[in-house]
C-alpha cells in the first residue's frame, strides 16, 4: 500500500445526521491515497457518530472520541497529530466534498511554491475567510490556535493566517464543495449576525471556564483577564447564609450575583438553554457558582432543595423561569424582570409572564413605572404589596475603583459625546447635525447583528463621509475600563426616543417604562446623561435623572450644543454622577435583597 497523500481531518460536534453525506463525498473523491481521522469533540451522542463509522467500513478512516467538548483548534490539532500525510484537507462533519475535490486542490499544490489552495462553494459563505471545507495546505509545524487562547469564527485568526505566510494561496477556479448552512454551525454560535454570541456559545458547547472570544461581527472579550480579581476571591459562608438558586439569565453585568457571596450566602445556577449572546449563562466565567446539570435539572433541583429561588431577567429567560415555577410551586421565588413585557406579548408568552409575576411569593421590577403598569395589567390577580422595584441588571461596585481620565474638550475646546451600545434613534442627519455645531460621536461596541443592534449598519458609512472628524467608532469597552475610557468625555447619550403617552400608563412604550443597561455605566464614569425631554410624559430614566441632577435634557441639536456648553463651564451634571453613582451599583441594595429573600423563606 502507498502512503497517503492527504489527511483528511474531519471534525463532529453534534452533528451525526450529516455525516453520512460527508463520508460518501470523501468516498467518492478521484483520488484514493488518503487517510481520515474523525475527531468526536464531545458529541452529546457519541453512540451515533460510531454508528456512523460503523457503516461506513474503510480501514483508511478512523474515529477518535473526546468525552467533553475542547474546541475546534484542539480537536484539529489532535487529528493533525493522528495523521501523517504531507497535504492536510478539511472535511466538517455538516459539509459535503464533490468528487473532483481532491484533485483540483492537489493540482493548485502542484506549484511549490503554493501553500495554500482554496476551492469555490457551492453556495457563498459571506465570510473574510476560507471555510474548512475549501481548503487543502501543505502540512506545515503551525498549531491551530486553542480554546484557551483564543475561540473566534475568524479561521484567518485561528490558522490560514500562520499557514499563509509560508507561501502564496491560489483558488481552483472551480466550485467542488458545498459548505452547508444550517442553525447548529460553529460560527452561527459566535456571530452576532446569527443571534450567536459569546454567552450562545458558551451554552452550545458547555465551556466550563472563562472564555477569551472574537467575533469578525463585533469585538473582542477577555474574561479570563476581566474576572481574575473574582475568581481568586474567597467568600467564606455565613452561618445563617441561604442557599439560593439562581435560575434563567444575568445580562450584562454577571457578576452582580458575587455581592450575596460576599456576604456569605450559598449561589447555584440554572440557565435557560435559549438565551442570547450577550444574555450571560453559565458556567459563570468568575467561578463560585456551581451549575446545576441542565440535563437532569429537575433531579438536580430535588436534590439540592434551595431556600430560595431568584429566577430572572429578560424576556428570553421568561419559558425557563416558567418551567422551574411549575415544576417546584412549593420553593419560596422571586421573580426579577427587567425588560420587556411588550416582547412577551409580540412573542406569545404574555401568559407566561402573567403567571410569574402573580405567582411568585414576590416580584422586582426594573422601575417604579414598570411596576405600575404590570399593576394596573394583572389587576385583580397581582397583590401590588408583592411587586418592588429593583434594577436587575446593575454593575458590581468594584468596577468604580478604576481612575477618571482628563478631558477631551479640555484639549481642544469641543464637546464629546459618547455612545455605549447600540445608538438607539441615531441615524446620519442627527449625527451629522451634532457635528456642524462641533458635536463629536464616539461610538464604542458596535456590533453586526439583526434588528435594533445592527441599525447603524445602514448610516455609519454615510455619517462618516459627511462628519469624518466628529463621528468616532470604538471597540466595546468592559468593565474594567469603563471609568478610565469613558471619563474622558463630556457626557454619555441614553435612548434617544420621543415619548407620546401624554401621562397615561396603559400607552407606555418599552421605553418609557425602561431603565437602559448604560445608565449605570455611564454614571460609573462620573457623566451626566443626554436625555431627550418629554414634557407631559411618563418617563422613568427621565423621572430619575432629575430627581438625581444627573440629566441633560434637549429637544433639538442646538439644544444638545447649549447643554454641552454649559456641563463643560461647569461640570455640574458630572459632579452629579460622581455623587450618586454608587446607588447604580448592585452592591448598594444587596442587604435589601438579602432582607426579601429572608421574608419568603421563612
Amino acid at each position: 500500500m502507498t502512503a497517503p497523500l492527504v489527511a483528511v481531518l474531519i471534525p463532529v460536534h453534534d452533528q451525526a445526521a450529516f455525516l453520512p453525506r460527508a463520508l460518501d463525498g470523501l468516498l467518492s473523491q478521484r483520488v484514493p491515497d488518503w487517510e481520515a481521522v474523525v475527531v468526536d469533540d464531545g458529541s452529546p451522542d457519541p453512540a451515533a457518530v460510531a454508528a456512523v463509522l460503523a457503516a461506513t467500513p474503510d480501514d483508511r478512516i478512523r474515529l477518535r472520541r473526546r468525552p467533553g467538548n475542547l474546541g475546534l483548534g484542539a480537536t484539529l490539532n489532535e487529528a493533525l497529530d493522528a495523521t501523517s500525510a504531507p497535504v492536510v484537507a478539511y472535511l466538517p462533519a455538516d459539509d459535503v466534498w464533490f468528487a473532483d475535490h481532491l484533485v483540483r486542490l492537489l493540482d493548485c499544490l502542484a506549484d511549490p511554491t503554493v501553500v495554500l489552495a482554496r476551492s469555490g462553494l457551492s453556495e457563498p459563505a459571506e465570510t473574510p475567510y476560507p471555510q474548512l471545507v475549501q481548503v487543502a495546505h501543505r502540512r506545515t509545524g503551525d498549531r491551530w490556535t486553542e480554546r484557551a487562547e483564543l475561540e473566534s469564527d475568524d479561521l484567518g485568526r485561528l490558522y490560514w493566517g500562520a499557514v499563509s505566510r509560508r507561501g502564496r494561496s491560489a483558488d481552483t477556479g472551480r466550485v467542488t464543495c458545498a459548505w452547508t448552512r444550517h442553525p447548529r454551525q460553529r460560527s452561527r454560535a459566535i456571530r452576532e449576525s446569527f443571534d450567536g454570541g459569546l454567552n450562545v456559545f458558551r451554552g452550545r458547547y458547555r465551556v466550563a471556564g472563562p472564555l477569551r472570544f472574537a467575533s469578525t461581527d463585533g469585538g473582542e472579550t477577555d474574561e479570563v483577564a476581566r474576572y481574575a480579581r473574582f475568581r481568586d476571591a474567597a467568600h467564606p459562608e455565613a452561618s445563617d447564609g441561604l442557599d439560593v438558586l439562581v435560575v434563567g439569565e444575568l445580562a450584562f453585568n454577571p457578576e452582580r450575583v458575587l455581592a450575596l457571596a460576599e456576604r456569605g450566602h450559598r449561589l447555584a445556577g440554572l440557565w435557560t438553554p435559549d438565551g442570547l449572546g450577550d444574555a450571560t449563562i453559565g458556567p459563570l466565567p468568575f467561578g463560585h457558582v456551581p451549575d446545576l446539570d441542565r440535563d437532569h435539572w429537575q433531579e438536580a433541583v430535588r436534590a439540592r432543595r434551595p431556600e430560595v429561588v431568584w429566577a430572572q431577567l429578560n424576556w428570553r429567560a421568561v419559558p425557563f423561569a416558567h418551567a422551574v415555577r411549575s415544576a417546584f410551586p412549593e420553593l419560596p421565588f422571586v421573580w426579577h424582570f427587567k425588560e420587556a413585557p411588550q416582547r412577551s406579548i409580540v412573542r406569545g408568552e404574555w401568559p407566561l409572564l402573567a403567571d410569574l409575576v402573580c405567582g411568585a411569593d414576590a416580584c422586582l421590577l426594573a422601575t417604579e413605572e414598570e411596576r405600575d403598569w404590570f399593576a394596573a395589567a394583572l389587576r385583580g390577580r397581582v397583590d401590588p404589596a408583592r411587586l418592588g422595584v429593583l434594577d436587575g441588571d446593575l454593575p458590581k461596585r468594584d468596577w468604580l475603583d478604576s481612575p477618571l481620565s482628563p478631558k477631551l474638550s479640555d484639549a481642544d475646546g469641543e464637546s464629546h459625546a459618547v455612545v455605549v451600545g447600540r445608538p438607539s434613534g441615531f441615524d446620519a442627519e442627527w449625527v451629522v447635525e451634532l457635528a456642524r455645531r462641533g458635536v463629536h460621536t464616539h461610538l464604542y461596541g458596535q456590533v453586526r447583528a439583526p434588528g435594533p443592534k445592527g441599525a447603524w449598519v445602514a448610516w455609519l458609512d454615510e455619517a462618516l463621509a459627511a462628519a469624518p472628524e466628529h463621528v468616532h467608532l470604538h471597540p466595546a469597552v468592559g468593565p474594567e475600563d469603563w471609568v478610565t475610557e469613558l471619563s474622558r468625555y463630556d457626557a454619555g447619550w441614553l435612548h434617544r426616543f420621543a415619548s407620546d403617552n401624554g401621562g397615561e400608563l396603559a400607552r407606555a412604550t418599552w421605553d418609557d417604562l425602561n431603565s437602559p443597561a448604560r445608565l449605570p455605566v455611564l454614571l460609573a464614569a462620573g457623566l451626566p446623561l443626554l436625555q431627550q425631554a418629554n414634557p407631559g410624559s411618563l418617563v422613568s430614566v427621565e423621572r430619575v435623572l432629575r430627581a438625581d441632577g444627573t440629566g441633560l435634557f434637549y429637544r433639538s441639536a442646538d439644544d444638545v450644543a447649549a447643554v454641552l456648553g454649559e456641563e463643560r463651564a461647569g461640570r455640574r451634571g458630572g459632579q452629579a454622577a460622581l455623587a450618586v453613582r454608587e446607588r447604580h451599583t448592585f452592591d448598594a441594595h444587596a442587604d435589601r435583597l438579602v432582607g426579601l429573600f429572608r421574608s419568603i423563606a421563612g
